[in-house]
């Protein structure tokens, strides 16, 4: 359905701006008409050329909102509320992206359509394992219990977070600024220094001379360097644009020491939690194995989900799947089997999930424990060698005088 977007003033007489799916600019005047707009401008939006990065920004703060929305839909729906006036009531809470995507829903329900086929309208908000469990709640009768789930799940994934990330956040940036500062000393205050110390003394200390030969190899082949550096930033963005270059990046990520152990686990515990609370909605293991692959961003990961959706279909077992793929841990492969035998697979994988995302939390910590002082240390013997490097000749120099 065509989007317009419209200017207009509310019943209070505020200016108002928003968008709005309509057959027709006129369906959509008629359509704001009847919710106490006055429309002064209305004229279609090219969705596709709307995607700048300032879009994109707003529809990951949508996605994050809609964790609390869902809650309260739920809660608006508890007090006997239909779907279209609990949408529009929850609509005037937000701003942004979630308030439109909420407005566009309120005009489809209105018009006919479901929850969920209104929510499948707008992927750039709502995800495919919302949109499923809206269709389940909407067709078993419990829409306001479902919604609760959902938000119980998006709040729980926001919470898994991306923990190695914020980890490493802090020491990478020590780290790059180190290295910079340590590169603009060398090329731009060592070389005149030296060059006016070389004049006075016979013979430089050993530490300045390494220093020199550092900043005379970065003053000569720094261009070369940069053209390097590019080539492998291009190099880098190619191989994560290609398919297949992505999986091969994820997959040797996941194989690094230290690093790798806590990825798989993190991941593993954000697929587990989607896919437990999928199966405790009711959706069947094939289907839930589908949407619990799209919570991982390592692709993969998502090939061996993938391969295990293709051996359920032809009648194979989970579990054995995972293991010929030797990406998951053996605990979460012995869970998969138990769960399967025991028929209580949805409660283990959400134990499961919370026991990894613990693991992961204290992993993290060692791990920043670990690498904040020694990034201090390295930092403090490059700056004492280069302080020493640039003192000594200074003090001879001194002696010589």
């Amino acid at each position: 359905m065509p989007v317009f977007g419209y200017q207009g003033t509310g019943t209070d007489g505020k200016r108002l701006r928003g968008s709005i799916h309509a057959e027709s600019a006129r369906a959509g005047r008629d359509s704001l008409r009847q919710q106490g707009v006055t429309v002064t401008a209305i004229r279609p939006i090219d969705e596709s050329a709307q995607r700048s990065w300032l879009q994109y920004l707003r529809q990951h703060r949508a996605r994050a909102q809609w964790a609390v929305a869902a809650h309260e839909l739920s809660m608006l729906l508890r007090t006997g509320m239909g779907i279209d006036e609990a949408v529009d009531t929850l609509a005037d809470q937000y701003r942004g992206g979630l308030r439109i995507a909420l407005r566009r829903i309120h005009d489809d329900v209105t018009a006919g359509r479901s929850l969920a086929e209104s929510m499948a309208m707008q992927p750039h908000v709502f995800d495919a394992a919302s949109v499923r469990l809206a269709e389940v709640g909407e067709n078993a009768g419990n829409l306001d219990a479902v919604l609760d789930e959902l938000a119980q799940l998006k709040q729980r994934i926001a919470e898994f977070g991306d923990k190695v990330a914020t980890a490493l956040m802090y020491p990478m940036f020590l780290l790059t600024f180190g290295v910079a500062a340590m590169i603009f000393l060398m090329t731009w205050v060592l070389p005149p220094l030296l060059e006016n110390l070389q004049e006075t003394l016979t013979q430089i200390p050993w530490p300045t001379r390494i220093a020199q030969s550092i900043s005379t190899f970065l003053v000569n082949n720094g261009l070369m360097l940069l053209v390097v550096s590019g080539a492998l930033l291009v190099i880098g963005v190619w191989m994560v644009s290609t398919e297949r270059g992505k999986t091969w990046i994820d997959r040797k990520v996941l194989k690094l020491p230290v690093i790798g152990p806590i990825l798989i686990k993190q991941n593993v515990a954000r697929i587990a939690m989607v896919l437990g609370m999928l199966l405790r909605s009711g959706i069947p293991l094939r289907e839930s194995m589908q949407l619990a692959s799209r919570s991982t961003r390592n692709t993969s990961l998502r090939r061996t989900l993938a391969k295990c959706v293709d051996d359920l279909s032809a009648g194979g077992n989970v579990a054995t799947a995972l293991q010929d793929q030797g990406l998951f841990p053996p605990l979460a492969i012995r869970v998969f089997a138990v769960g399967q035998e025991s028929g209580e697979l949805d409660q283990m994988l959400i134990r499961l999930a919370d026991d990894y995302n613990q693991q992961v939390q204290r992993a993290t910590s060692r791990l920043t424990t670990m690498l904040e002082p020694a990034l201090i240390l390295f930092m403090a013997v490059l700056v004492g060698f280069l302080l020493v490097a640039t003192m000594l000749p200074i003090l001879q120099a001194g002696q010589v005088t």
